[in-house]
């Protein structure tokens, strides 16, 4: 009989991100990575990253994906998982296909793929697939073997993952003032996508407007706010808000946006409010801009307080999350049963994508689902 703790079938790991650039002049040339096919100016494209030049350039983003890394590393290693772990991105170095060519020619063969993205979308599930398929068909196109890559699952839901931020929002109240923090109010904050993008999240179209991507935020929020009340004896008032949004302003996209939200709380003369960026694994350049900096700036405007909670990042129990969510799948590789640890009303997410799960824009080859070329 296998061992509960064997990775087999699989021999190795890889930490899929977004990427992001390291100096002032990696940031148009990573704008152009995200933004290819769309035609954008140069100088449309340096109004855009703004943002990143006001922080010298730099993304947290990698550094935080090396942090993870790190903390992946020791957590296999001190639970004996003999897994070695890589880290490919998307739109800047190292690169998903670079990492992916290493990968083959270290002779491996069965890789599990973590995506720094807990929750169902197109940008946040399918397009990563997208990636995953188009850098397996360069391989192939170089006459390199071509590894079978495993997505695992949405972890949005493990406790892993839930209770440090938990634990930040905690955190975040009592850094309130004592005379504010009894009427605070909690603004649960997530990237912005089309409506129509998130209509169509997840395989199941009973969750209503909003699809998957707005049901599991739902349920986190929820998560939260019952543990708070819980360790606090206080059930704060809450809202699942948005933030980043881009694109045309014709098109609709999810709200309220978080600035907007403050200014309302503000005028119902709400005393405080905790921000608390449920949507992001790490404290990338969205949450340092638009919590940090804009919205905060926003809220020091109105005259209210505000307070930003942390981010899971690279927390022991997230790296934990991971080693569970690896052996999990590969017990189920191995025909093995063993528990699916999943918190709140929605259970495990699925292993497979199935066919038409948040369907592409344009219709690409997608890796690592039902109805991937690479199974």
């Amino acid at each position: 009989m296998s061992d509960l703790r064997d990775p087999a079938p699989y021999d190795a790991l890889l930490l899929l991100s977004f990427g992001g650039p390291e100096g002032p002049d990696d940031v148009v040339p990573f704008l152009v990575n995200v933004t290819r096919g769309r035609g954008i100016p140069e100088e449309r494209l340096r109004e855009v990253g703004k943002h990143y030049f006001l922080f010298g350039g730099v993304s947290p983003i990698n550094g935080q994906n090396r942090a993870l890394l790190d903390a992946l590393r020791k957590d296999f290693a001190e639970h004996g998982l003999d897994l070695p772990v890589y880290w490919g991105n998307r739109n800047w170095a190292p690169y998903l296909t670079d990492t992916l060519r290493e990968m083959t020619r270290a002779g491996h063969r069965r890789v599990a793929v973590l995506a720094t993205s807990a929750y169902a979308s197109y940008s946040g599930c399918r397009q990563y697939r997208e990636n995953l398929a188009e850098s397996l068909a360069v391989l192939e196109a170089e006459g390199l073997p071509v590894p079978r890559v495993d997505k695992l699952r949405h972890y949005f839901n493990h406790p892993g993952f839930v209770e440090p931020m938990v634990e930040g929002v905690l955190a975040s109240l009592a850094e309130l003032p004592a005379d504010k923090r009894a009427g605070a109010h909690l603004a649960f904050t997530t990237h912005s996508i089309p409506t129509a993008a998130a209509d169509t999240s997840g395989p199941v179209r009973a969750h209503g407007d909003g699809g998957a991507y707005v049901a599991e935020h739902l349920d986190v929020a929820r998560l939260i706010v019952a543990a708070v009340a819980e360790r606090t004896g206080v059930t704060y008032p809450w809202k699942l808000v948005y933030q980043s949004r881009s694109g045309a302003p014709h098109v609709p996209w999810l709200e309220p946006d978080i600035c907007d939200h403050l200014e309302s709380l503000h005028g119902e003369g709400v005393p405080a409010v905790v921000m608390a960026p449920i949507g992001f694994v790490s404290d990338h350049m969205e949450v340092l801009y638009d919590l940090d900096t804009e919205a905060t700036a926003k809220a020091a405007e109105l005259g209210l307080t505000v307070r930003r909670s942390a981010t899971v990042g690279a927390d022991p129990r997230f790296a934990a999350a991971v080693r569970d969510l690896v052996l999990e799948r590969a017990a189920t590789e191995q025909g093995l049963g063993r528990e699916r640890c999943a918190l709140g009303s929605l259970g495990p997410s699925h292993d497979l994508c199935p066919v038409g799960c948040c369907p592409a824009r344009v219709v690409k080859p997608a890796a690592a689902g039902a109805d991937s070329p690479y199974a």
